[in-house]
């Protein structure tokens, strides 16, 4: 893909989540509550995974 289209991309993507109501979910809408389990994830849960990744890096 050419890096123009994917600048493109990113920013509708960025853009759209932007016009979502507080409170709510970009995606699905759904109303955020104090039990929902993302409020448990930590930062190991979102760490990459180790070893060589695109292109060998």
């Amino acid at each position: 893909m050419r890096p123009s289209l994917l600048l493109l991309a990113l920013l509708s993507a960025l853009g759209l989540a932007a016009c979502v109501e507080e409170g709510t979910y970009p995606i699905s809408g759904e109303e955020c509550a104090p039990d929902d389990p993302v409020h448990d994830f930590g930062a190991t849960d979102c760490a990459p995974v180790t070893g060589p990744g695109v292109g060998g890096l």
